[in-house]
């Protein structure tokens, strides 16, 4: 099997090039077929590779092995197929299919002889994001990211014509790139230190070099930034809320779902690789780092996300602070935190990729985005209010859904205050959800007032599609409501926590350790607590919207948002700051 990782980067790179050089000659329904199918070949070849992944597969490309000759060191691009990284490409690649699938026949007519523009673009953006999840060392994980963040921007700004959407692409592209600056100097600074590549070469480099010093702290400073960047992680996130609300529907799926999951997979796998050993930065370092930024994610994304009225930039809202929660997690560094925030992110990709979905049903259905210009206009979407209603109960940590499993396992292993946190971004965060389908699809609540001022409007905006929809396509309710009967699949189905659990634990901080990962009654009645806090926040915002309507003293933590570039650019050096002070004392007493 060692031989067929590389397809996985080079099958759906191979269908883009494919698409991009017959684009011309295709009518659109057979460029965007050919993006489904080789989408979906990639997506079995991942699963396929998935369940023959223990022991992890190694495969050195072009037949380059590090040769004991030349003292163990190679040039050689080494891909490496444990359950985790195997487990991410799969997740990766089922939710290219369904965003694929989402768009079938989706946007305006595509400009003339450029049919398979879209399909070869998120095709690309699967290769990068395959790659990145099975890379073995850290250059090349870097060159795939990257690879899938110009991607990322050009599908941010697919609608050209339109200057927000441009703007968006724009400071993505710009506060991203500067997070990759800051990861190539701290490559540079490994690969001076240890004169390594390889993710395992550099770890064994740093503990023969002796204690961490300050050349280490630097490079894991630097390394942590960028891939905090990609995560969405407070105060790296400004960039996520403005690209959601210009970007395309089912680019917002792969944004949200899977691109800042792979972030927060990067920062674990990093850690777990190259700075763990003696000569890295002690654990003490991590959690404090992981632990402060996750808390301050969770707490200032649910503040944020509660506070919109444009729906798809509330989800990122929502993204950003689950975010935070998946952090708290690692930095417990405990099996039992790499295990749920495993768990977390699968239900969490399928339940907010659900919501997008129906998300762009109301803006191609009325041209709006709009909490409060919605408001009772959806009466008539019947199973698209019931698909939001759900998204924003698995959000919540409704048992059996997969987030409410990982959120019970996640907040078990961190423990102590932090359960108040889980519960309460959880419930937060889905009251707003739960507030936007008792508004929008029930007309619950009074007639809703134009505020005097409001940064995050979700009106005058333009359907992704040719018209406003009157029928909707099937693929667009479909494939929401099989994503979310796999959230909940993900709680129910016996014994799929513990091949998580066990492909975890085989590849991370807990070596050979496998946990036993289970329902519990405490897990249970957290949620059921979350999910009660959450209907309860909604009805009141429904019922007395005043009382939950933005206040002055609210407006300096909203103000942070402003829309300025150089203001972006200022939070992402005070992050890079904030993780080295949190870091550093762990480096002093080591």
């Amino acid at each position: 099997m060692n031989h067929l990782l590389p397809l996985l980067v080079a099958l759906p790179l191979l269908g883009a090039g494919l698409l991009a050089a017959t684009g011309r000659l295709l009518p659109r329904i057979a460029a965007e077929t050919a993006g489904v199918v080789v989408s979906a070949g990639t997506a079995v070849l991942a699963l396929v590779l998935l369940l023959n992944s223990s022991p992890p597969l190694v495969e050195w490309v072009g037949g380059w092995p590090p040769k004991a000759s030349k003292g163990g060191e190679s040039v050689g691009i080494v891909l490496v197929g444990d359950g985790v990284g195997l487990g991410m490409a799969a997740l990766v690649s089922v939710l290219t299919v369904a965003a694929l699938a989402y768009s079938w026949h989706y946007f305006d007519e595509a400009p003339e002889g450029q049919a398979g523009t879209f399909p070869a673009l998120v095709l690309l953006f699967q290769g990068g994001m395959c790659g990145f999840a099975i890379a073995g060392d850290l250059f090349n994980a870097f060159v795939f990211f990257e690879l899938m963040s110009v991607v990322a921007y050009a599908l941010t700004g697919h609608r050209v014509e339109e200057a927000r959407a441009v703007q968006g692409a724009l400071t993505f592209g710009v506060v991203n790139s500067l997070g990759a600056y800051a990861m190539l100097m701290g490559i540079g600074l490994l690969y001076a230190r240890t004169g390594e590549l390889s993710l395992t070469a550099i770890g064994r480099g740093l503990d023969a070099h002796g204690g961490p010093d300050a050349l280490t702290l630097a490079a894991f400073v630097l390394v942590l930034t960028g891939l905090l960047v990609k995560a969405a992680a407070v105060p790296f996130h400004f960039w996520l809320p403005d690209a959601h609300a210009v970007a395309p529907t089912p680019v917002c799926m792969l944004l949200s779902c899977v691109m800042v999951e792979l972030g927060v997979y990067g920062v674990w796998r990093v850690y777990g690789t190259v700075f763990a050993g003696p000569g890295g930065i002690p654990a003490a370092g991590l959690e404090h780092a992981l632990l402060a930024l996750g808390v301050l994610t969770g707490v200032g994304g649910a503040f944020m996300c509660w506070y919109q009225r444009h729906i798809k930039r509330m989800l990122a809202y929502s993204t950003v602070s689950h975010v935070g929660l998946f952090l708290v997690a690692i930095g417990a560094y405990t099996p039992e935190g790499d295990d749920g925030a495993a768990l977390y992110i699968l239900g969490h990709a399928g339940v907010k990729a659900a919501l997008f979905a129906v998300a762009g049903i109301l803006l191609d259905r009325y041209g709006s985005v709009d909490e409060k210009e919605l408001h009772g206009r959806a009466r008539e979407l019947r199973l698209p209010a019931v698909l939001f209603a759900a998204g924003g109960l698995a959000l919540a940590g409704l048992p059996p859904f997969g987030t409410a499993f990982g959120k019970a396992v996640s907040e078990e292993a961190a423990g102590g205050p932090f359960t108040v946190l889980y519960v309460a971004v959880s419930a937060v965060t889905a009251g707003a959800v739960l507030r936007v389908a008792a508004r929008v699809f029930l007309g619950l609540g009074p007639e809703p007032e134009e505020a005097a001022q409001a940064e995050t409007k979700g009106t005058g905006e333009e359907p992704e599609t040719h018209g406003r929809l009157g029928r909707l396509p099937d693929t667009m309710v479909v494939v929401p409501t099989v994503l979310l009967a796999a959230a909940l699949a993900m709680g129910v189905v016996p014994g799929f926590a513990g091949v998580v659990s066990h492909a975890v634990s085989e590849a991370g901080s807990g070596g050979a350790v496998v946990t036993t990962t289970h329902w519990t009654p405490a897990g249970v009645l957290f949620g059921l607590l979350s999910t009660a806090l959450a209907a309860g926040l909604a009805a009141l915002a429904v019922t007395r919207p005043h009382l939950t309507a933005p206040h002055p003293w609210t407006d300096p933590v909203r103000r942070l948002r402003s829309g300025h570039l150089g203001d972006y650019v200022a939070w992402l050096v005070a992050g890079a700051a904030l993780v080295g002070v949190l870091a550093w004392p762990s480096v002093l007493g080591g």
